[in-house]
């Protein structure tokens, strides 16, 4: 099997040298990685944290262009990499229609009293897997919530995997991120996994559908 995994965040750059990005650093998607290697697979990890021989990206764009390419030649993907909901799409002195845009080609000077993001939703990218890029494997996905029940979790979960036509979701909350994990739809619906066996146990579904 041909397995590919994003792992970790995006970068959504302000000027040369911040940018808007988040907590997670990819330890799942390297872990699932490692297990599928251990159990004979070709893998091909895309990760913001990389390790010798993975594949390395930095920003948004670079992750959309890694997986356009990456997602036509594999059997299943799994995308766990936390990626950007929004993009920055201008800075400015003061709220938008008050204050003048600030050149952020290079660096932005520190001593503005005030600096102003314009931000735009960014493209999900987990909907592009299947359409355009025309992807026909096993399809994961994860989500995570925060401050919900499992039972709106589990809501949630669902709805964004037939959204996203994912054939498996991974779902959990922060709260419970390093304890539990929920794996489904399976036959008798979403499971609860222990988080130390999650790459084994979703490795073994994946198996059973390719």
């Amino acid at each position: 099997m041909n397995l590919l995994v994003t792992a970790g965040n995006t970068l959504a750059p302000i000027d040369k040298v911040r940018g808007l990005t988040n907590i997670f650093t990819g330890r799942t998607g390297a872990a699932i990685a490692a297990e599928a290697k251990s159990r004979g697979h070709s893998v091909t990890l895309l990760t913001s944290h990389p390790q010798p021989g993975d594949v390395p990206f930095r920003t948004f764009d670079e992750l959309h262009h890694l997986m356009a390419d990456h997602v036509p030649r594999a059997d299943a993907v799994v995308h766990c990499a936390a990626v950007s909901d929004y993009l920055v799409a201008g800075t400015y002195t003061a709220a938008l229609g008050c204050g003048n845009p600030v050149d952020n080609s290079g660096k932005i000077k520190s001593d503005m009293p005030e600096l102003w993001l314009r931000l735009v939703r960014a493209p999900k990218l987990v909907d592009q897997i299947r359409e355009p890029w025309g992807f026909r494997g096993v399809l994961v996905k994860f989500k995570l919530e925060v401050g919900i029940s499992d039972e709106q979790l589990l809501t949630i979960a669902e709805r964004s995997r037939v959204q996203s036509r994912a054939d498996l979701m991974v779902a959990n909350t922060l709260e419970g991120a390093s304890r539990v994990a929920f794996l489904g739809p399976l036959t008798s619906g979403y499971e609860r996994i222990a988080r130390p066996d999650l790459p084994r146990c979703l490795l073994e579904e994946i198996e059973r559908r390719i």
